[in-house]
């Protein structure tokens, strides 16, 4: 019982129960490693697990295999890199581990993180713990149905066009994407716009992973004045407008000011499509070790000039400030929107990379993405059984604010994490 019981415990409870003296850290640890054991081989979270993991806080972390891990395979989902092991800790990874986290083990991610499912063909699928068959999503698609399943406290993702966000509202977590740099990289982004974030079961938790890994610390809470809020679900499937008309319905009723704004992401989608072929003809690996389709991007990539790049990038960056940055700096506190235009789907339905359904997919975080403003999903209730989540968006370095506020939309009825049923046993 003791460890089912921590399998569940958040990380602020846990590290405030070592401290007391009233839990032994390893049995975090225990519990963590005996739910893997019982549901790894159905949700394939993990690509690599540590059982001697040793922990002095009593959290675990799991990691992204985007990111190096001292020891651990880092293959980013491919067979170019699938015997490559990490000769150290990415900053983030060095930070937690110094916070005396258990760093548990390697999540699962798609092919060079190309896509809003969690599939590859070096390890099996991850399925999403609320249900098999649908995606958890992705890119960071392991660490959200780790999280989920209560086989680890937090997690560590990456998010360049939705990575973190998209798997919280498939998973039903929590899913921070910081302002890009916060959390320290020692990759080279083509891009500019990755960012490194916690997946967590609570937005407290999402702050102290987000304190630890910065080195910062939260300023002292803003007095809880009435905000303004920006809102939009505008061409989401209904089951997600009606999610995020429920989070804004609340806020009014908490006595925040809530009004509709316009949005038009295709301008976004278009150059995100130039962009991101770009970064993954970057990758310094064989093209012909990469599947197929990602084959083709990267060549597709290689063939733009530079001039191509700087306009698709300049006219995505435009259109997200004009729908994003500009709102924040002249008028709004925070803006609020489904996570996603559409439902979490079957594995097998999940839309093509930079495709036309996955521009409607991903509608709300890509343009956020490249206004390079902080944005958090939140766990909004359920549709026929599985999550839905809505996007609460901040301005510019000011992710504390943003905890804050969305800690407030978290305590109010419908929303905040739920177990998944199969899982909690």
């Amino acid at each position: 019982m003791i460890q089912a019981s921590a399998r569940w415990l958040s990380a602020e409870e846990a590290m405030g129960q070592v401290r007391a003296g009233d839990l032994d850290p390893q049995a975090v640890v225990q519990a963590h490693l005996d739910a893997i054991d019982r549901f790894e081989e159905r949700i394939h979270a993990y690509i690599h697990v540590d059982r001697a993991a040793r922990s002095t806080s009593g959290v675990t972390l799991a990691v992204k295999d985007s990111l190096p891990v001292a020891g651990m395979p880092y293959t980013y989902g491919t067979t170019s890199w699938r015997d490559r092991i990490a000769d150290g800790d990415a900053v983030p990874v060095a930070r937690a581990r110094a916070a005396g986290m258990a760093i548990l083990g390697k999540t699962n991610l798609p092919e060079l993180a190309a896509s809003i499912g969690t599939s590859n063909t070096i390890f099996p699928p991850t399925q999403n713990p609320w249900r098999d068959g649908i995606t958890p999503g992705g890119s960071s698609g392991g660490s959200g149905a780790a999280v989920a399943a209560g086989m680890a406290s937090v997690a560590l993702g990456g998010d360049t066009g939705g990575s973190i966000r998209i798997p919280a509202s498939c998973c039903g977590v929590v899913g921070l994407r910081p302002t890009p740099d916060r959390i320290p990289s020692e990759e080279v982004d083509a891009t500019v716009l990755q960012s490194r974030g916690p997946m967590t079961r609570s937005v407290s938790d999402a702050r102290l992973l987000f304190s630890i890994m910065t080195s910062t610390r939260p300023q002292e809470r803003f007095a809880k004045r009435p905000m303004v809020v920006g809102m939009t679900y505008a061409g989401a499937d209904p089951a997600c407008a009606e999610a995020c008309r429920r989070a804004g319905a609340a806020l009014d009723d908490a006595g925040h000011e809530v009004e509709e704004i316009g949005w038009d992401p295709d301008p976004v989608t278009q150059g995100y499509g130039t962009v991101r072929r770009a970064s993954m003809a970057s990758f310094p690996a064989d093209l012909s070790t990469f599947g197929p389709g990602i084959q083709k991007l990267a060549a597709e990539g290689r063939g733009l000039s530079a001039m191509d790049y700087f306009r698709a990038f300049e006219k995505a960056t435009d259109a997200a400030n004009r729908a994003v940055g500009l709102p924040l700096q002249t008028r709004f506190d925070f803006l609020l929107t489904p996570t996603l235009g559409l439902l979490p789907m079957p594995i097998e339905k999940v839309p093509a990379f930079l495709g036309e359904e996955w521009a409607r997919y991903v509608q709300f975080v890509l343009p956020v993405s490249f206004a390079r403003t902080p944005a958090i999903s939140i766990p909004a209730g359920l549709h026929e059984g599985l999550p839905v989540g809505v996007q609460l968006v901040g301005r510019f370095a000011q992710e504390y604010d943003l905890l804050d506020f969305a800690e407030q939309l978290e305590a109010m009825p419908g929303f905040g994490f739920q177990r998944p049923p199969e899982m909690d046993r």
